[in-house]
């Protein structure tokens, strides 16, 4: 048995002992004969942020290497805007490395996420998909290092109040059971995402918390590993579908929704990147933050408006991102700071070992560094299209590196304190500020698409589909509209309540 894969709680990587990119098509046909699997399904994201399924039953083993093979046809216009209905076929084929068992499935059901091509048989260049991975690629053509990104999922579960143990209002943060009344759920989500191939970190109540109306609502958080951002943004996908669906089987209403009242704790989706070279961390260096760092960091802020367009996809995004939340409105960086728009969390230096001073039995010694330091952009939420948003910050990344005034800039950008403090006020007024409404976020992208579309990696039609899709909205006054009309904006809450 390969010791690396002892504990994987993937019953398709643990069955075949071979890592997820080893894994081959004969491997899964053996897995599915061996293990008598009845259907396979395919998964791909679509416009709307969610994952489709296309089901097939296994009648003979020629089917089944003809699907792995050759995938199926599906209708493009149907899934995406932007593809013309005259000229919309498109060929969605599996990605091995992705397989994992349906857990919710009555009969034995493979699942395994799978890619668009177009009618030639190549990579259909507008997907959002294959755009990370365009990103990705180019990346390490440019510094010879490697982006690799993690997600932070923040949600809320509603469900009836059973006026037992309330938690205090807005003070849910790592909450425990009794009062704290969905960490089961929590963890049996985290079971089920683990056995789908995604990498958790950990997971704990979150800050928001509140009763309503005779219902319960408790915001929780799953946070991911950092792997190679591609992977990271499939992990993504899949978490997002396994809550829903589990909550719905147990009959909790579970949101993602960027802000779902006034006055209460909204959900972002925040995204941690660390550059890796050759399996080390570049993102430290002699225990201080690296100029890699400062420069990826630097890219990220220069184009941090436009890429809004694709983390914060409809109008209540922009309740969210409001002064004096610990949501961000200014574009600017710091260490530990939860008021900027990028982050650098506390790291691990190794030079202190705590563990020893935590179990007098060990003998440790000082520790090497664990290699754990990133930055985190703290804007975007739920609603983004995850493969646009990641693949906007590796691109903005890369910028950083090409830039050569970038350090300069990252050091205009950086606040050492809270950025909404009175000794700060100066500085505020010099710093460029987020995007206030969908219709703001595509004007940001169109005068930044050139930057997106370089290297052909964001094709022009998806651009366009972007800044289309958000200025349907017709947002451009609307948090002014419906400000202290708390009817209004619960009205458009309800709208996007399950957005994404």
């Amino acid at each position: 048995m390969n010791a690396n894969l002892s504990l994987t709680p993937n019953s398709v990587v643990a069955f075949l002992q071979k890592s997820p990119d080893m894994i081959t098509k004969s491997d899964l046909i053996r897995f599915i004969k061996e293990n008598g699997i009845r259907m396979v399904n395919f998964m791909y994201p679509a416009d709307d942020n969610r994952l489709k399924t296309l089901n097939f039953v296994i009648n003979s083993e020629e089917y089944l290497d003809s699907i792995l093979t050759y995938g199926e046809r599906v209708d493009g216009s149907s899934l995406f805007p932007f593809i013309e209905a005259g000229n919309s076929d498109l060929y969605v084929i599996p990605r091995y490395s992705t397989a994992f068992l349906d857990p919710f499935a009555e009969i034995p059901t493979l699942t395994l996420l799978a890619s668009f091509f177009d009618k030639e048989g190549k990579p259909l260049h507008s997907s959002p998909e294959y755009t990370l991975r365009k990103a990705c690629d180019e990346f390490t053509k440019t510094t010879g290092m490697d982006f690799y990104a993690m997600g932070e999922l923040e949600y809320y579960v509603i469900a009836p109040d059973t006026g037992l143990y309330h938690a205090v209002d807005q003070k849910g943060y790592h909450e425990s059971a009794p009062y704290a009344k969905f960490n089961d759920f929590r963890v049996e989500c985290m079971d089920l995402i683990a056995k789908a191939g995604g990498q958790i970190k950990y997971g704990h109540n979150e800050v928001g918390n509140f009763t309503l109306d005779g219902m319960i609502y408790e915001q929780n958080e799953i946070e991911f590993l950092p792997i190679p951002a591609s992977k990271a943004a499939d992990n993504l996908m899949i978490a997002k579908w396994i809550i829903r669906t589990l909550g719905s089987k147990k009959g909790y209403d579970v949101t993602f929704a960027p802000k779902i009242t006034a006055g209460k704790a909204g959900s972002g989706l925040h995204i941690h990147f660390k550059i890796m070279k050759d399996g080390k961390n570049m993102m430290t260096e002699d225990g201080h933050l690296s100029d890699i760092a400062k420069k990826a960091i630097a890219g990220i802020l220069e184009h941090a408006d436009a890429i809004t367009a694709m983390g914060n996809k409809v109008p209540t995004s922009y309740f969210r991102l409001v002064p004096h939340q610990e949501a961000p409105t200014s574009i600017c960086w710091g260490d530990r700071n939860r008021s900027v728009l990028v982050r650098v969390p506390l790291g691990w230096t190794g030079e202190v070992d705590m563990c020893t001073q935590a179990n007098p039995l060990e003998t440790l010694g000082i520790c090497e560094s664990p290699q754990k330091q990133t930055a985190e952009l703290r804007s975007a939420d739920c609603s983004a299209d995850i493969y646009q948003l990641i693949a906007a910050m590796v691109v903005a990344a890369r910028k950083g590196f090409e830039d050569p005034d970038s350090l300069r800039r990252a050091e205009e950008m950086y606040v050492s304190v809270n950025i909404h403090d009175d000794s700060n006020k100066e500085k505020l007024a010099q710093l460029k500020s987020l995007p206030d409404s969908c219709a703001a976020s595509a004007d940001a992208l169109e005068r930044d698409r050139k930057v997106f579309e370089e290297k052909d990696i964001f094709s022009p039609q998806l651009i366009n589909g972007i800044m289309d899709k958000l200025r349907r909205y017709h947002d451009e006054d609307l948090r002014e509209k419906i400000d202290a009309n708390h009817n209004k904006m619960m009205e458009v809450v309800r709208k996007y309540w399950h957005c994404g």
